[in-house]
């Protein structure tokens, strides 16, 4: 079999495992890829804070020896309800010339891809000429990652090292003006939630002018919400992903105009990327009906560029909100994380496009989420970790709405894409 036929095989084998988390349950899983990695001559280790929820190292070569490059994926998924799907969501087959099932796209799919090349290459009888090769698989991704990839950068914090890392969190090809373009993700957004509470007077809502409505004063703050987002705030990476798309960084507001222009559906991806977002998604107010409420809260989810703080989300806020009539309170500071768009793995990359697709060009992008790639470079700072799943059949815009979605299916082909585009990587860092 090719490597494609053999990828998408174990593919399909990972969806018939039931890994939805909670509970993950990933033990069984990780069984099954501990048997495959070491048949092909890795070392590999199965660590986790609960038995049933181990996360997996393989590592072929010597890690003291020079760079180490780490293929990083999760493989627990998020429910799925099967009235709603077309086929069952556990079933792995192809179908059509498309892999169906619960993490087909997230992120079973890099799972198969990254460790068939590894298992190939291993298999064949290569070794690194120089450093180490990882292959690391987590769980509990979905909910925060305290048990997969945070536990173990922190727990087994030599043995997760690397210098060089490809996760989730891009590639797939973006069509733009006759060009085709696939992301690498260099970046992700911060999250620095807050809430925004106006304060009145409670009264029995028989008699409404006794009281001081608090949830009517939030009716022109939403209003506000709703008018418009914080002016664009560019850092460098969302300076290069405009430059890429040959748009002019120095009007944010007429690049995005341009791109719109020429294909709104990126648009509306790229705009969030270019400074800080505001989405309230929450609103708490009287316990009872009949209580007029003397407080009413609303959450907001505050997304902010890497490299940003406090101040830039509270003085988003206040652009759009004012500083009256209303206390505002931060839930939650995540700082954003990055690497640069330089460097080895970078032109390994983008080498590996160009030997699958001709024409293809990589430019850097940013996620508005987040994923395990926090955790590593906030162990690692000196880490290069980009996102990085190539797919050139199925564009983004055909993979972004199936995504925690029903049906969720990826080509076939694409799988074959990745796992290819990551033997160059692998060939090119390690020899």
């Amino acid at each position: 079999m090719s490597l494609e036929q053999k990828s998408v095989e174990l593919l399909s084998d990972l969806i018939r495992f039931n890994t939805v988390n909670p509970p993950g349950n990933e033990i069984h899983i990780q069984m099954h890829l501990k048997g495959l990695l070491e048949a092909a001559g890795f070392e590999v280790e199965l660590h986790g804070a609960e038995p049933d929820r181990p996360n997996l190292v393989a590592t072929l070569g010597d890690p003291t020896s020079g760079p180490v490059l780490g293929l990083l994926s999760h493989v627990d998924t998020v429910l799925a309800h099967p009235d709603d799907w077309a086929h069952d969501p556990w079933c792995g087959d192809v179908i059509d010339g498309q892999v169906w099932g619960r993490g087909a796209i997230d992120m079973k799919s890099q799972t198969a891809a990254e460790v068939m090349a590894a298992v190939e290459l291993a298999a064949g009888g290569w070794r690194p000429e120089r450093g180490a090769l990882k292959v690391i698989v987590v769980a509990d991704e979905e909910t925060g990652g305290q048990l997969g990839a945070r536990w173990l950068v922190r727990e087994q914090t030599e043995l997760a090292r690397c210098d060089w890392l490809i996760n989730e969190g891009g590639g797939s090809v973006i069509h733009y003006g006759g060009r085709r373009m696939y992301g690498v993700c260099c970046g992700e957004k911060g999250v620095f939630r807050f809430s925004v509470t106006t304060s009145g007077t409670a009264g029995h809502a028989s008699m409404p002018q006794l009281g001081d409505n608090s949830l009517l004063k939030v009716a022109p703050l939403l209003e506000k919400f709703a008018a418009k987002q914080p002016s664009p705030t560019l850092v460098p990476e969302a300076e290069a992903m405009l430059r890429a798309l040959g748009a002019d960084p120095a009007d944010p507001v007429a690049a995005l105009a341009q791109i719109t222009a020429t294909e709104p559906r990126l648009a509306a991806i790229i705009g969030p990327l270019l400074g800080v977002t505001l989405a309230p998604t929450r609103i708490t107010a009287s316990d009872k009906i009949n209580v007029i409420p003397a407080k009413t809260t609303i959450q907001v989810d505050c997304r902010i560029p890497p490299g940003m703080g406090e101040e830039v989300a509270l003085a988003a806020a206040e652009e759009v909100l004012g500083t009256e009539g209303y206390e505002l309170e931060f839930l939650e500071r995540i700082p954003g994380n990055r690497s640069a768009a330089e460097g080895e793995l970078w032109d390994a990359i983008g080498a590996s496009i160009g030997e699958e697709d001709g024409e293809g060009e990589v430019f850097p992008v940013l996620l508005a989420g987040y994923t395990d790639s926090v955790a590593f470079r906030e162990a690692y700072p000196e880490i290069s970790a980009y996102g990085f799943f190539p797919q050139t059949e199925m564009d983004l815009f055909a993979t972004a709405p199936l995504i925690h979605g029903a049906d969720e299916r990826i080509s076939a082909a694409d799988v074959g894409v990745a796992a290819r585009c990551y033997t160059s990587v692998i060939r090119r860092l390690l020899g």
